[in-house]
């Protein structure tokens, strides 16, 4: 008899509030905003900065693996010279470092 009086608990004494429930969920999201989403925006931030600092005359290296030197510029298509009298056209975004500036800020 005693048994079932210790069974019935008032309801909702037991179980956790929905905040406390929904709280992993938040933090499973802050811990990725912070090691996946914060550095890639830094790092796209990054890239866009180097591509409008990009100027005649720098040494780049395309996405591809292509080693040139800027001759043209536009808005999206930068041409670059990767032999004597061999040109080609890439668009901006596939610069994926500028060699030049890298040897005078290490020299400086």
């Amino acid at each position: 008899m005693f048994d079932i009086a210790f069974a019935q608990t008032a309801p909702g004494v037991g179980s956790p509030s929905q905040l406390i429930s929904f709280l992993p969920l938040v933090l499973v999201f802050i811990i990725f905003y912070f090691l996946l989403i914060r550095p890639q925006q830094k790092k796209s931030k990054e890239h866009q900065q180097m591509l409008s600092k990009l100027k005649k005359n720098d040494e780049v290296m395309t996405s591809g693996g292509i080693y040139g030197k800027v001759t043209a510029l536009t808005d999206n298509i930068v041409t670059l010279e990767i032999a004597p009298n061999v040109r080609i056209r890439v668009n901006r975004p596939q610069i994926s470092a500028v060699l030049t500036g890298e040897k005078t800020m290490a020299k400086e």
